[in-house]
């Protein structure tokens, strides 16, 4: 008996993801596994799939399969935070960080999960509650955002309640090891192994004289407060703006420890993806 009974897909809004549908459709028929969609989405998906909200996918899929590129693969990890479900990536267009494989590679990828041929490699999560009251989750960053002809970003984070660095930038983020490749990489931060569970907090074109990022534990609870000197900031949760502060406001970002699980084949490795990805070879001197 396999694993998968149930299939759950998640598209890119845009990207052509008709054959890899086919191939997963085709798959799933041959062996009766249902497969899943989300009802905004099913409407693009062939009529075998089933339209169901987003909880229920979540609830009743023994895979989730992200077609399209990181920014499908995120929004599946939060739609699934929290769950054990394991999330295969397909990539549709441009190499990324976090699907594992090309469309060309689902039949005997679905087949190796099915046989339980597979690791699963879990990812950290960044939380918060927006001055709303609204929980909010990223897998990439959670960064407050100066707003173009606002002010700066005044931040003074606290590590555990004890005041400890003070930025002006232009946005200070707070990037997990998955998001170390992303906003923070472009801010001068470092890459991180996803093995390392850690919060990394970094200003992003920074004025002040202190411009370094800190790295903290998944156990330690940094509170970011926008000082008096700040502008208004968007808050941005893996891109997208949720909420938004102003000077006197405060929030409160905490770890979750393998708030999803990426499927793994063992076909490349975080190391060859970065070097293709961000073209990170080193310097002319030893070459």
């Amino acid at each position: 008996m396999g694993m998968i009974g149930t299939v759950g897909l998640v598209l890119h809004p845009r990207r052509d993801s008709e054959t890899a549908i086919q191939t997963i459709l085709s798959w799933a028929t041959a062996r009766g596994v249902t497969v899943l969609g989300l009802p905004e989405e099913v409407d693009r998906i062939h009529c075998s799939a089933i339209a169901v909200e987003p909880d229920e996918l979540c609830k009743r899929a023994d895979l989730l399969v992200s077609l399209g590129g990181d920014g499908t693969m995120l929004r599946t990890m939060r739609l699934i935070a929290g769950l054990q479900t394991p999330i295969l990536g397909v990539n549709l267009g441009k190499l990324g960080f976090l699907a594992e494989i090309d469309v060309n590679e689902l039949p005997e990828t679905l087949s190796a999960i099915d046989e339980h041929r597979y690791t699963v490699e879990p990812r950290m999560a960044v939380r918060t509650t927006l001055k709303d009251g609204h929980e909010v989750t990223a897998f990439n960053d959670i960064a407050l955002v100066r707003i173009p002809g606002d002010g700066i970003a005044a931040v003074g984070v606290a590590v555990e309640g004890h005041p400890f660095v003070r930025y002006a930038a232009d946005a200070v983020i707070m990037a997990t090891s998955t998001g170390s490749t992303a906003y923070s990489f472009s801010a001068g931060g470092p890459i991180v192994s996803p093995l390392v569970e850690g919060l990394l907090v970094i200003p992003a074109a920074a004025h002040s004289a202190f411009n370094r990022a800190v790295m903290l534990s998944a156990n330690e609870k940094v509170t970011l407060e926008l000082l008096p000197a700040s502008g208004t900031l968007a808050v941005e949760v893996d891109g997208r703006v949720m909420g938004h502060l102003s000077p006197g406001d405060h929030v409160t970002v905490s770890a979750v420890s393998g708030a999803a699980r990426v499927v793994r084949l063992g076909t490349t490795t975080f190391y060859e993806r970065a070097r293709r990805k961000l073209r990170v070879n080193g310097s002319a001197e030893v070459d």
